[in-house]
């Protein structure tokens, strides 16, 4: 399997802002660990290490490049 960029949901946009509204209230001790929280899960819910690893590179790059990663998305 391989990862995958596009979006997968019918409003990317909610998506994004559920995540967004799930760290209001906490402090960012508290919304880094639920970002870790969270990408433990997920990562778990993938179940692949090659994709786990192809995503890793993905947000690696990211925080090099962050214009990049949106056009990455994109295609």
């Amino acid at each position: 399997m391989a990862l995958s960029t596009a979006s997968n949901f019918a409003k990317p946009d909610d998506a994004f802002r559920m995540i967004v509204e799930a760290h209001r209230g906490f402090d960012d001790a508290q919304s880094a660990d639920l970002d870790a929280a969270l990408v433990l899960i997920l990562a778990n819910h993938i179940g692949d290490l090659e994709v786990l690893g192809e995503a890793i590179e993905l947000a690696k790059r990211s925080l090099a490049n962050p214009g990049k990663q949106q056009q990455q998305q994109q295609q």
